[in-house]
């Protein structure tokens, strides 16, 4: 499993109230759940994904937003590359504390928002950062993203990284961003999409979403998708599951994730063979003309 880092902007809200406060240091934030106070520095995010045990662990980094500043995003870019610098001292302390415990991979998240240039600076930092001999054992690229620019900024900071360490491409889950991402180098991916879509009935079909609670499928006694071997559709019809997001029962969504993980994980195991048949870009169209109606 992976452990994405705690972002500088899980908890900050634009016209609401604050509920974390930047320095160069960390991040100060306030519970959500009693309004008391929290202090996250690098070596504290280090720790807390040490002691959840995950296989990839992220660097504590600033995520900006498209909506800030050129300014600021040169700021919070410094800021995150001298955290970084103290993830990777903070991460070889624990390693060697942990004995014969599995080894955990720390991946390095690189910003710069939709500039080119820091971009490319964050890859260059980031890709020869080296404490005590340790560096990074693959990067995350993610922050203030634009659907229109995923490729480019792709290729940009391809350009600078390290051959052959991966690239994670953060918060990317829909069936067209996923092409995106692979077409220009991305090795892995994480989205909430997947279960935060089940959880309103939506589910992936190869012909496009279709929201399973909508009155049509209440006498659909067939699974979701026919050929689909997910547990749900070869254990549930489309009746019951729309029964039971109607009475709003648990076992929807996590029946509806189940399809819908399945589903994207069977997705990209399919663009792997069409790479290794040469024939990705053929699949790439079959699939987008038949889900996106293109």
């Amino acid at each position: 499993m992976d452990e994405k880092t705690f972002q500088a902007d899980d908890v900050i809200a634009d016209k609401k109230e604050r509920l974390a406060h930047v320095d160069d240091d960390g991040v100060t934030f306030k519970s959500h759940l009693d309004g008391s106070l929290h202090r996250f520095t690098p070596e504290v995010s280090m720790q807390v994904q040490h002691q959840l045990g995950a296989d990839i662990i992220f660097a504590f980094d600033e995520c900006t937003t498209l909506h800030n500043t050129r300014k600021y995003q040169e700021k919070a870019l410094e800021r995150t590359r001298l955290w970084a610098k103290r993830c990777l001292t903070e991460h070889d302390r624990l390693t060697q504390a942990r004995g014969n415990k599995p080894y955990q991979a720390l991946f390095g998240v690189l910003q710069g928002a939709q500039y080119e240039d820091l971009r490319r600076k964050a890859a260059q930092d980031l890709g020869s950062m080296s404490e005590d001999g340790i560096s990074f054992d693959g990067f995350g690229i993610g922050g203030a993203l634009d659907k229109q620019t995923l490729g480019q900024i792709l290729r940009w900071v391809n350009e600078e990284l390290p051959e052959k360490k991966p690239r994670h491409f953060l918060g990317i889950g829909e069936p067209d961003d996923l092409f995106v991402g692979v077409e220009n180098g991305a090795d892995t991916f994480d989205c909430v999409a997947p279960s935060r879509q089940a959880r309103t009935g939506s589910v992936f079909t190869k012909d496009g979403r279709l929201n399973i609670s909508n009155a049509p499928h209440k006498r659909e006694f067939k699974p979701i998708e026919d050929d689909c071997t997910c547990y749900t559709c070869k254990n549930y019809t489309r009746a019951y599951l729309c029964h039971l997001f109607r009475s709003k029962e648990m076992l929807a969504s996590t029946l509806a994730t189940i399809h819908n993980q399945h589903f994207i994980v069977g997705l990209v195991d399919q663009m792997r063979s069409s790479i290794n048949d040469g024939n990705f870009f053929e699949f790439k169209a079959e699939f987008m003309g038949r889900y996106y109606g293109r």
